[in-house]
């Protein structure tokens, strides 16, 4: 047991006494430099500016095609690549932006179509995927939308039949896999 407390006391006292160079010795300044930059430039990204960030076409007619045009700047301080611009359904159409690098300060723009479809109060949401920091910005539509004055008003026919006094009605599921009971 000496022997080999010994022993590894020994080849603790080497391995210690062999590395005792200067490891900053060992740097090079022009590496940290290079490195400096590098990490420098990494840390600086593009921001996407909108003049606006929502557009209210306000009451507008059942199907009747709408459009706008939302402005944008580069803001940031490396340049601003919008690689895609989506809607939130195939109603909005996004269109027209610009896929080559904008520099900072610059600015662009894209337009959004909307088809006039839905009922009611409506609101579509345009997803802009770009190299910013979060990697995606988010601008937003909505209209109220007037019914069709032409449109017929629906008459079912699958009205109940008229019931007798004394019957029960009975229910039934239109969902495939699901005859003879009702989860309606």
């Amino acid at each position: 047991m000496k022997n080999l407390l010994l022993s590894l006391s020994a080849l603790c006292l080497i391995a210690f006494t062999s590395c005792k160079n200067d490891a900053s010795k060992k740097i090079d300044d022009t590496n940290v430099a290079v490195a400096a930059a590098r990490d420098a430039v990494a840390s600086k990204f593009p921001v996407i500016t909108f003049d606006k960030v929502e557009h209210d076409f306000g009451e507008i007619a059942a199907k009747t095609p709408v459009e706008t045009v939302f402005n944008y700047t580069n803001t940031g301080e490396a340049p601003l690549v919008i690689t895609d611009i989506k809607s939130s359904c195939g109603c909005t159409v996004p269109e027209d932006w610009s896929r080559e690098p904008l520099s900072p300060g610059e600015s662009g723009h894209f337009s959004v179509k909307f088809n006039g479809s839905g009922a009611n109060k409506i609101t579509k949401t345009i997803t802009v995927t770009a190299n910013t920091e979060k990697g995606t910005e988010a601008v937003k539509i909505t209209a109220f939308v007037k019914p069709d004055a032409n449109a017929a008003v629906s008459t079912s026919t699958n009205a109940a039949p008229l019931m007798t006094a004394g019957q029960q009605q009975v229910k039934s599921s239109t969902q495939p896999g699901h005859e003879g009971h009702n989860h309606d």
